[in-house]
């Protein structure tokens, strides 16, 4: 349930308000927005409970939450979040967030390269993977630990955040230095023992939509991570399976629209991961953009030819600076700046 505080309590009568919700034997969230201060309330309710607290001083009204998932739903905060990635870079505000890099780190010398063209290209963070998780053991799985230092390095030259994808959740603390954007992988989206340690991390989580999950299941993996602390969580849409065979996934453009109407949480687009072919990686991108999308994730490589992972749906240098360009003129169309 939602506690809706009345307009103009004070600081003393919420903090009162949360203390009571504890006592209860609740687990409350406050919710401090523009509009209105909101106490989102978890754990099991009885009716005495309910009218207890509709008795306490500063309670505008109380309002069930029918919904699986409770605190990313709009029913607890009617604003937008804004996630502050660093002092410089947020996600969910008016600015539209490009995260561009190789889909896996495979030397300093080709991370260094394409770190420096995307940020001249103009995205705001660099993406990589150090752990790969793949389909096939006999795969490349990323260089792992010796990838650490390689991205400190470039990350040092570059001066952007960095996003890398999280498998395991010895691989958290791990990373906790380097990363400054965990990802959650499609294939761990219901890791759930992952995810209730990513709801204790001082970082935001970028959660990507497994290839066969519904929009509900999604938001409930979301909550897994809200719940424990972490209200730092961007919803990524990559595309679902289906039984097209002309991509390697289908981008769901609908899903951007469903979730940014039934949850406050920032969405992105991965248009790389949803078609695996590079010449429709720009036309898919300006659609997120008019869907609504807060930013993407695209997949970028100096050589993809030799690249180790996924090349088929890597821009080369040239095709990401056009798309960015163009991309310019879309996203002003949407009222945001690039």
């Amino acid at each position: 349930m939602v506690i809706i505080v009345e307009s103009g309590a004070d600081e003393e009568t919420v903090e009162n308000l949360i203390d009571k919700v504890a006592s209860l034997g609740f687990t409350p969230h406050p919710i401090y927005g523009v509009e209105k201060t909101v106490i989102a309330v978890v754990g099991e309710k009885t009716q005495e409970k309910i009218d207890i607290l509709e008795t306490m001083p500063g309670v505008q009204q109380i309002i069930p939450i029918l919904k699986p998932y409770k605190l990313v739903g709009r029913e607890v905060r009617s604003e937008p979040s804004v996630i502050d990635i660093t002092d410089a870079v947020s996600i969910g505000g008016d600015r539209f967030i490009v995260m561009a890099g190789p889909c896996a780190v495979e030397s300093y010398e080709q991370f260094s390269t394409i770190s420096q063209y995307v940020k001249n290209a103009g995205a705001q963070v660099l993406r990589g993977g150090i752990f790969k998780p793949r389909t096939s053991p006999h795969d490349f799985q990323g260089l792992r630990e010796e990838g650490i230092p390689l991205v400190e390095a470039v990350k040092e030259e570059i001066g952007l955040p960095f996003i890398t994808e999280v498998v395991d959740v010895r691989d958290i603390e791990l990373l906790h230095d380097v990363a400054d954007i965990y990802q959650v992988g499609a294939r761990n989206m219901q890791n759930f023992a992952l995810l209730t340690e990513l709801g204790k991390v001082d970082r935001p989580v970028m959660l990507k939509r497994g290839m066969s999950a519904t929009i509900e299941d999604l938001l409930q993996a979301a909550e897994y991570v809200v719940v424990e602390g972490n209200d730092d969580v961007i919803l990524c849409e990559r595309g679902i399976r289906t039984f097209e065979t002309c991509t390697r996934n289908t981008l769901d453009i609908s899903a951007v629209v469903a979730l940014k109407r039934f949850s406050h949480l920032p969405v992105v687009v991965d248009p790389s991961h949803a078609c695996g072919r590079d010449w429709m990686v720009p036309a898919l991108a300006k659609a997120a953009v008019a869907a609504g999308a807060d930013g993407l994730l695209i997949e970028t490589h100096d050589r993809p030819q030799e690249a180790q992972v996924d090349g088929a749906q890597s821009l080369t240098p040239s095709t990401f600076d056009r798309m960015m360009q163009d991309l310019s003129a879309f996203v002003e169309a949407a009222g945001r700046t690039l």
